[in-house]
């Protein structure tokens, strides 16, 4: 009998724990999901009930507004456990120029990355690995004895003239700032090596999004990842050229689409810098004045968005043209995120030429109602017609 009381409460204790995990869990979720600003216009009478209206999240009816008109939302847990505020700020009338033009992207790293580590076939036959368990994937290196490294040619210099001593490199790795030991091995064909495979530039090509006056670009929607260790890249500097698509990879089930273009890496053809690389997409500034000239839209901001009839505009190795397609769902459990809503393709002639969405129509811009409200980000990879968006307040 005192065994099945025993049993029974250590069930009881089993269910207890894992409903205070779950709570736990559950309302560390929804504080993820509620962002922390939102943009209103001056005197503009909005509902953003849709944005915090979610499961098991209260907050209070009655609000203090502000000469501005801005306001504090303080958010709850089924009216016991709070949250967070919400800052909802009243804001001017945006305007920006919007694109849809396809631009080549030189980026170069924040120091060498290190893809991987690989075996060396030293002088006198044996296959050594000099890195291993030292170095990692995704480790940029920052210095070599103290001095700092300006590139991938300059790391390779070092290497060879050291006479096989062992070199003290400063790596960042996830943001904290390593010295590592690695000494390098003679190979066979009389060079020294640190079995490192290392990169420290990256290039392809992209959409334009929007310009703002002061000339500065969003593009993408998504930041640039490293193909190898798929983290995204940490840039020092970048440029932005002149592309020309050249062909249509259309897109299929399983097998997205690509644009395939041509990059002129010359000064007459450089028309802006890349200064930031984020999740949210790439950012910098335009300095050739004939990209100031599009035409410019009110931007959109996330409780305007509706689920309904929208316009994508991009450039397919002509002039930029509108498409219609669908909002067909938005996230709002995630609309801090660059798959804030999904869309389908319904144009015709765009389905024609691409099936859809392919590989570098990403920052393709999208209006609903006249209003820039977000850029095309990915492209489903078992239908091309559809994908996702990211809402134009983020990259903003």
């Amino acid at each position: 009998m005192q065994k099945k009381r025993n049993y029974r409460c250590f069930i009881f204790v089993l269910l207890l724990a894992d409903m205070c995990f779950m709570t736990i869990f559950g309302i560390r979720y929804l504080k993820k999901t509620i962002p922390d600003t939102i943009y209103i216009r001056q005197g503009q009478e909005t509902g953003i009930s849709q944005i915090l209206e979610k499961p098991f999240v209260t907050y209070s009816k009655t609000i203090d507004v502000s000469e501005d008109g801005s306001y504090q939302v303080s958010c709850y847990f089924l009216n016991m456990i709070y949250l967070k505020d919400v800052q909802v700020k009243s804001t001017d009338e945006k305007w920006v120029s919007v694109c849809g033009m396809s631009a080549g992207l030189y980026m170069k790293t924040q120091g060498v990355l290190i893809v991987d580590t690989g075996e060396i076939v030293s002088k006198d036959g044996i296959r050594v690995e000099p890195a291993a368990h030292i170095a990692k994937s995704g480790d940029y290196i920052l210095e070599i004895n103290g001095i700092p490294v300006s590139g991938k040619k300059d790391l390779i210099k070092n290497i060879e003239t050291s006479h096989g001593e062992t070199m003290e490199l400063l790596v960042n790795r996830a943001g904290e700032k390593i010295p590592i030991s690695i000494s390098p091995v003679l190979d066979q064909n009389d060079e020294y090596k640190l079995g490192l495979w290392i990169r420290d530039n990256t290039q392809g090509i992209g959409t334009m999004t929007y310009i703002d006056e002061d000339g500065k670009f969003g593009a993408l929607g998504h930041g640039i990842s490293d193909t190898d260790t798929g983290e995204l890249l940490e840039i020092s500097e970048g440029e932005l050229y002149e592309a020309e698509i050249l062909s249509i990879q259309k897109g299929a089930k399983g097998a997205p689409g690509e644009l395939s273009g041509y990059i002129e890496y010359e000064e007459d053809k450089k028309i802006g810098t890349i200064e930031k690389n984020t999740d949210l997409g790439i950012f910098g500034k335009v300095f050739d004045k004939e990209y100031l000239s599009h035409e410019k839209v009110m931007v959109g901001y996330q409780q305007e968005v509706k689920e309904g009839k929208a316009k994508l505009l991009t450039n397919l190795n002509e002039e930029v043209k509108a498409y219609d397609i669908e909002i067909t769902e938005i996230y709002w459990d995630k609309s801090n995120t660059n798959k804030a809503f999904e869309i389908q393709v319904t144009d015709p002639r765009l389905l024609e030429k691409t099936g859809g969405i392919v590989q570098g129509m990403s920052g393709s811009p999208i209006l609903q109602d006249g209003k820039l409200i977000g850029a095309v980000t990915h492209v489903f990879v078992q239908d091309s017609s559809k994908g996702y968006g990211i809402f134009i307040e983020n990259m903003l």
